[in-house]
């Protein structure tokens, strides 16, 4: 593994700077569930970006009269400590690459459009916004820095941070971790689909069905650790790596049949590791159930192509083409509302990745 070629140079010449990006979360299709150091995944992945569920986060650096580093963060207008141990985790992980920020304190204020425990990845959506600040941040210091290789090495940070984040840069649809599909795929930064991908998955929409808004039982870092000696987990990678092979030809063929089929079993595959770990835990709520089991049989009745999916969480992710919007959006508020903790669920769709705001 070769990521000398993502240190920067030093800069003698500290120089104040403020800019603010906009990152979006992203609902992985093909699951991440197991990693290895440094933040490597054990099996690659593919999700679509979203566009409405971002985190907005402003950076201002000062330069430091001690040459040292130092950070205040602020969530919603809030200084945030709670936030402090995964931040400096973080820094510490990233000063290597960006040696420049030695020199600065800087001031991050983030807020969110969604709300908290939406069961969205704000992890993502957070850590790829800061990512991008930061290199903005270097390309003022080292203007020869050029789109393709900024946005490779913003995904680079924020895999060091979360892993999920690295696939937040861009979009629609992006891959994270090496697989034959992809030539230039890595396990160091995520890339882009490319240029085949079919017009249906452009404006695919998800509607995120809150079950449940608490806080999970368990982190998702506490159960990628219990992959290591997990009893199924080289059989998991080894599932992982065909249904991404399998539905990276389903993103050039529009083929939804499939398409549902082998992102529905992704997903109860991820939640069936998290009940056979030891120890064991269940995410799921039985309303995360009832909704599967009614989202199932609408399908069947109605043949109109709705799936689901989850993260490690309680709540469901609805995926389905733009063209049968009306419909879906029908079904969901007469069949579906009562089962969402205090009626609320998310409208969204694919985007095209992170932005300057």
């Amino acid at each position: 593994m070769d990521d000398t070629r993502y240190i920067s140079s030093t800069t003698n010449s500290p120089t104040p700077f403020s800019t603010k990006w906009e990152a979006p979360s992203n609902i992985a299709l093909v699951k991440y569930w197991g990693k290895k150091e440094p933040q490597l995944p054990k099996n690659p992945s593919l999700s679509f970006t979203l566009t409405s569920s971002v985190t907005i986060t402003e950076v201002i650096f000062t330069p430091s009269d001690k040459n040292s580093f130092g950070f205040d963060f602020y969530f919603e207008g809030a200084l945030k400590l709670d936030f402090y141990p995964k931040l400096e985790s973080f820094f510490e992980q990233i000063k290597k690459y960006v040696p420049w920020i030695n020199g600065y304190s800087l001031k991050i204020s983030s807020n969110n459009s969604f709300p908290h425990s939406s069961g969205i990845a704000s992890s993502a959506s957070s850590i790829a916004a800061l990512s991008m600040c930061i290199m903005d941040m270097e390309r003022t210091l080292f203007p020869q820095i050029i789109d393709p290789e900024f946005n490779q090495k913003a995904s680079f940070l924020a895999r060091l941070g979360s892993g999920s984040a690295a696939r937040s840069i861009e979009g629609p649809v992006t891959l994270w971790g090496k697989n034959i599909a992809q030539v230039d795929s890595s396990d160091l930064y995520a890339v882009p689909y490319g240029k085949n991908l079919h017009p249906v998955f452009t404006d695919f929409q998800d509607t995120i069905i809150l079950v449940d808004t608490g806080r999970k039982a368990i982190s998702s870092s506490k159960g990628h650790e219990l992959m290591y000696n997990h009893p199924f987990s080289d059989q998991r990678f080894v599932q992982a790596e065909n249904n991404l092979a399998n539905l990276f030809h389903v993103m050039q063929n529009g083929d939804l049949d499939e398409f549902i089929k082998i992102v529905e079993t992704e997903a109860l595959s991820l939640h069936a590791m998290m009940m056979t770990s030891n120890p064991y835990f269940i995410l799921m709520q039985p309303n995360t159930l009832e909704i599967i089991h009614r989202v199932c049989e609408f399908r069947k009745q109605t043949q109109i192509p709705l799936c689901f999916t989850l993260d490690a969480g309680a709540n469901l992710h609805l995926l389905y083409p733009k063209s049968i919007k009306k419909d879906v959006r029908a079904f969901i508020s007469e069949h579906l509302v009562i089962y969402c903790q205090n009626g609320q669920y998310l409208f969204d769709e694919v985007g095209s990745g992170a932005k300057k705001v």
